[in-house]
């Protein structure tokens, strides 16, 4: 397995010495905001050549949701998601992560009542997955499937709900990205739902139990490694946190020793 990390605020701003930089940190790859790859694609590749540091994914970076409440947004979304496959291609990456939606709704918090009927939201994100599938499948991409924790989708918020799209629909380039800070909400058992979703599985995201960097809070990194060692997996384990700290790049340094000695 190897550690990447996506951007954080205290990151070089330029492309190439961002890519330098989270290279000398001791990260084996970057996951990059697909906005800023499409539009920067022949300085990515320049960074890329120059470091050696590979663009593993994309998040991010499209407006309108898989799942979209509103249609135009929906097919805008996936032809912005579109041109970012077509990018990593271009790149090497290996795939680009989408959640069903973010922040557009949640039956945990008022109004409680959707706007659209389950079946409507499954109708919607599988016609989009089924896609995207296609697109990923002549890119040679994958599509990294999300689920969210209760508060910020209502649509996919454990690992079997994505399960459950790629079975009903056939999808072969669609796999499940486990995020360790969804999964503490959602989850009975981190290490359990890797174990029993191993197969489907393609990428995982890390932060620690309040989103803020691993180590400072309260995970068990180490079983949830094992399981995966178990599991024969063998692509990134991303950082997608927060920082708490008054010196983040020193937090962010003792949380990348933190996993490390977790993979031991």
């Amino acid at each position: 397995m190897k550690l990447g990390t996506q951007n954080q605020a205290f990151f070089p701003e330029n492309i190439q010495e961002k890519f330098a930089y989270v290279k000398e940190m001791g990260f084996e790859g970057f996951e990059i905001d697909g906005k800023l790859l499409v539009e920067n694609l022949e300085e990515v590749k320049a960074a890329i050549e120059k470091t050696g540091l590979p663009v593993t994914t994309a998040c991010g970076g499209y407006d309108g949701w898989i799942g979209d409440f509103i249609e135009e947004r929906r097919l805008n979304g996936l032809e912005e998601i579109k041109a970012i496959l077509e990018a990593l291609q271009a790149v090497g990456g290996q795939g680009i992560v989408v959640p069903a939606a973010w922040g557009m709704f949640t039956y945990r918090l008022p109004p409680m009542v959707s706007p659209r009927s389950q079946a409507g939201d499954f109708k919607a994100v599988s016609e989009s997955l089924i896609y995207l599938d296609k697109i990923a499948g002549e890119t040679g991409t994958k599509v990294y499937l999300e689920p969210l924790n209760r508060y910020q989708d209502h649509m996919i918020n454990l690992l079997s709900d994505a399960q459950k799209y790629i079975e009903v629909n056939n999808l072969e380039n669609v796999e499940i990205i486990a995020d360790f800070y969804h999964m503490n909400i959602e989850e009975d058992s981190i290490p359990e739902a890797l174990r029993t979703y191993k197969d489907s599985i393609g990428h995982i995201h890390v932060a620690d139990n309040h989103r803020y960097q691993p180590g400072s809070g309260s995970l068990d990194f180490k079983a949830s490694f094992d399981q995966l060692k178990k599991n024969g997996y063998n692509g990134f384990l991303t950082f997608e946190c927060r920082v708490r700290s008054e010196n983040p790049e020193q937090a962010y340094k003792d949380a990348l020793a933190h996993l490390k000695s977790c993979l031991i």
